[in-house]
């Protein structure tokens, strides 16, 4: 109703001022009528004047007219006082207190005024809906757009840290440092992520298993294992990651390596996908999905995809 109470629209304008007459007796007790909705005096002193000066020369749709008038163009200054007009109006229930020919008129209007502002409010109500829906949207939009350009300062500096690994001669120092901008990269992605750790045996045995990462990808979590070797991943490496897999029961594998995989690495894993999904990466695929601004996490799903429908846990996608 605020943007009613703001301005009369015409069509309410017209209806106050056919109504609140009816609804006094006299034109006294219109002054009565605006005086108790807190009109201050200067806006209605010179009709009081004519009144008393020359009553026949005014009457109570004038008063009533030349008030809301002025408190119309006064604007946001009589909001107040506008608003307890309505108030008053559209609460109005003792008709009684009206001329005897005037109260079937006036109940008529009264009702008529109620209808314009739920119907007026309605659409004050619909177009502060869209109006805050519209927010919204530009909201997330440029939310969006700051996630963006904050990802892409991210992956900017994820590229130059990879790069800079192909220098790295030391392979201990090397291959810690790709688990951690891996694990930075899909994070960067949107990819939720439990970095590196270790798990110690029950009977004092020290570190039984490394985890190089957890991931997770559509509610499924994928264990995570990262090698830089000098020669191609043989079934020796990959069977150990499968054996992780396969003691956590509904885990799945994702293999990364710097170098290729042998054709017996390759087919162990695809005979496996029968117990667990395992999918094989190559290193140069993220490297390519980082030099064309590739979106890392469909990536992913597509070589998920290819590994539990088409059976091929390496299809090397770019």
């Amino acid at each position: 109703m605020t943007e009613i109470i703001f301005h009369y629209p015409p069509e309410l304008l017209n209806l106050l001022i056919d109504t609140i007459p009816l609804l006094c007796r006299s034109k006294r007790d219109t002054f009565l009528f605006f005086r108790g909705a807190g009109v201050a005096s200067d806006l209605t002193e010179d009709l009081t004047k004519k009144l008393k000066d020359a009553p026949d020369s005014i009457n109570k749709y004038e008063i009533t007219r030349t008030i809301l008038t002025r408190l119309n163009e006064r604007g946001e200054a009589t909001l107040r006082e506008r608003r307890e007009i309505l108030k008053r109006v559209t609460e109005f229930e003792d008709f009684s207190t009206c001329w005897p020919a005037d109260q079937l008129k006036a109940k008529g209007l009264v009702a008529e005024i109620r209808r314009v502002i739920n119907i007026k409010d309605s659409f004050t109500r619909i177009y502060m809906e869209r109006e805050e829906e519209k927010r919204k949207h530009q909201d997330e939009q440029q939310a969006n757009l700051r996630k963006a350009q904050r990802q892409k300062v991210e992956l900017s500096e994820l590229k130059r840290d990879l790069f800079s690994l192909f220098n790295e001669q030391d392979k201990r120092k090397r291959g810690k440092a790709l688990e951690s901008v891996l694990n930075r990269l899909f994070k960067a992605s949107d990819i939720l992520v439990r970095e590196a750790f270790t798990l110690t045996g029950d009977q004092g045995e020290g570190v039984v298993e490394q985890i190089d990462g957890v991931v997770e990808v559509d509610g499924e979590l994928y264990l995570v294992e990262m090698k830089w070797l000098g020669k191609p991943v043989g079934v020796g490496d990959v069977s150990q990651h499968l054996v992780r897999i396969f003691n956590r029961g509904h885990a799945r594998g994702i293999f990364i390596s710097a170098s290729d995989y042998t054709e017996p690495a390759i087919r162990t894993c695809r005979d496996s996908l029968s117990r667990a999904v395992i999918v094989l990466c190559k290193l140069e695929e993220i490297v390519r999905q980082l030099e064309c601004e590739g979106n890392l996490k469909e990536w992913l799903k597509t070589k998920i995809r290819a590994a539990i429908v088409d059976k091929n846990p390496l299809l090397v996608a770019y």
